[in-house]
């Protein structure tokens, strides 16, 4: 038996998987992995997820180059979501150019944006 197997996987054979900036402690992104890309993140030691919309295996910064080098991989107590403590090169996790996908924070009963674009992802996504 694997370790992938280990993993208690939905209906659709997927697990949520957070991405958590291993010098800071940020949160910087939550998607989603299935069996292959566990396996992928562990042997390329890079963060690997399923896109749910293309339907593909999909490495983080294939096209913008921010990419998440694997440092420590976790489980929860339940063994239904994976935690991942990465280096994220460039320093931008978001595909809005920003450093965390939680950028905005409810202020007033209104979601305000509070960290700021780093990069503009036109430059990003060519």
């Amino acid at each position: 038996m694997s370790f992938v197997d280990d993993i208690l996987w939905n209906s659709d054979g997927l697990a949520p998987a957070i991405a958590q900036d291993a010098k800071t402690g940020k949160i910087l992104m939550v998607a989603w992995m299935n069996r292959e890309a566990l396996q992928l993140t562990v042997t390329e030691n890079r963060a690997i997820y399923w896109s749910r919309s293309r339907q593909k295996i999909w490495r983080k910064g294939e096209e913008s180059g921010n990419v998440q080098q694997l440092k420590e991989l976790r489980i929860d107590c339940d063994k239904d979501v994976i935690m991942m403590q990465v280096e994220q090169v460039g320093g931008i996790a978001c595909h809005t150019g920003r450093v965390s996908c939680f950028y905005r924070v409810l202020k007033d009963g209104q979601w305000t944006s509070v960290d700021p674009v780093i990069k503009n992802p036109k430059e990003l996504y060519q």
